[in-house]
């Protein structure tokens, strides 16, 4: 079977994470079905959609393994979606606060853990009734400026994404036509003769 295949270049004005400054985007998509910049504009939708369900399986968990029955895994599903929401408003009112710049730099699984973790103690510390009190008849306006006030308290230093360095260059591997295949074995070998001669001198 031969599968037809069209391959979209994009020149990215802002280089990725690994440095990459092009991505390039296979599609069965015909012509007359698509333009190039039309796939591209699908493919940016696509990765925002395949972004949200990594924060929902990571950082909320939204697919836990001991969770056997089909029902009890949708509902732990809807769960996740629902704390997907309140998550994009802490991070609009972030936003708002200190800047998209500020905001892109954030884990979002370190804050989701911590947020997790502290919860159940909050929940013993502080009555239900004290967490209503401070939003009981709020209109949305007002609501908005409590958590932007809410927000400019945070130490966002302390949920700062660590950035994965560039790939380094794998070293070339000898092909069979450069000349005679070397084992591993001897080239280990040799060395442990160079190491030990060194050693002694």
């Amino acid at each position: 079977m031969i599968l037809k295949l069209r391959r979209v270049t994009v020149t990215l004005k802002q280089k990725t994470r690994d440095g990459d400054g092009e991505i390039h985007i296979l599609t069965n998509l015909k012509w007359s079905e698509a333009t190039a910049i039309q796939v591209s504009e699908l493919y940016r939708k696509r990765w925002r959609i395949e972004g949200l369900f990594q924060d929902l399986t990571q950082s909320l968990q939204c697919e836990i393994d001991t969770l056997a029955y089909p029902r009890a895994a949708v509902f732990a599903f809807c769960l996740a979606v629902k704390a997907s929401n309140a998550v994009s408003l802490v991070r609009a009112a972030l936003r708002r606060t200190w800047g998209e710049e500020a905001v892109e730099e954030l884990s979002w699984y370190h804050l989701c853990s911590e947020t997790s973790s502290v919860w159940a103690g909050m929940e013993i510390a502080v009555e239900p009734k004290e967490w209503s009190r401070l939003i009981d008849g709020l209109s949305p306006p007002s609501y908005g400026q409590l958590l932007r006030e809410l927000a400019g308290r945070m130490n966002l230093l302390k949920y700062k994404r660590s950035r994965r360095k560039p790939k380094s260059k794998s070293p070339r591997r000898r092909d069979s036509s450069d000349g005679p295949h070397v084992a591993t074995a001897q080239i280990l070998a040799e060395r442990n003769v160079k190491k030990n001669k060194f050693v002694k001198q």
